[in-house]
């Protein structure tokens, strides 16, 4: 499936059912991760600095970046919402290593559980996909490595600048409509 597809089909859905999206940038969700974050989110660094160091980032690299905005899928902007959808790809060990080190009762706009339980069946095929790519900060084979942190960036920082929880909607089949479909009640929740 082309590049793109499963999210341009999940927008489509979602303008079905009146919901507007956009794309979004946030210039405090950028290439230096936590180290680019507002003092606001300054109580999330802690985590982050953990699942960073687990997944093997290097410090010096990371902080040395620059302060380029993260491109991100969706943003409802009445409410300020956060929503990605996450391909195969972002179901790996290293993102289910990464859940090991998130706050006790932090608020998530995900279901926990399932998201580890989707990585741990996954995973098998997901570490599969761009493993020898090289991610600054993260080395060789490290671009599946980065893409567990950057998850975890937003799924922490995001709160801690005072919006919503992000709303992460699973599509490890690709298929976006089906997906809004699936997620529909939880998103129209969130979001109205």
């Amino acid at each position: 499936m082309p590049v793109g597809d499963c999210e341009n089909a999940f927008m489509k859905a979602a303008r079905r059912e009146g919901v507007e999206l956009v794309r979004y940038k946030k210039p405090w969700l950028n290439q230096r991760g936590h180290f680019g974050l507002p003092d606001q989110a300054f109580g999330v660094t802690g985590p982050l600095n953990s699942i960073f160091l687990s997944l093997g980032g290097s410090p010096v690299e990371q902080a040395a970046k620059r302060t380029t905005a993260l491109p991100g899928d969706f943003l409802h902007t009445q409410t300020g919402t956060i929503i990605e959808i996450d391909e195969l790809q972002h179901f790996t060990s290293f993102r289910l290593r990464s859940f090991d080190n998130y706050p006790t009762g932090y608020p998530l706009g995900f279901d926990l559980n399932e998201y580890q339980e989707l990585c741990r069946r996954f995973a098998p095929t997901a570490d599969k996909y761009r493993q020898s790519k090289t991610a600054a900060a993260f080395g060789p084979g490290g671009r599946q490595r980065q893409r567990a942190y950057y998850d975890a960036l937003r799924d922490l920082a995001v709160p801690a600048m005072g919006l919503p929880p992000v709303i992460r909607v699973p599509a490890p089949d690709g298929n976006g409509q089906a997906a809004f479909e699936r997620n529909r009640d939880r998103i129209l929740h969130a979001i109205f």
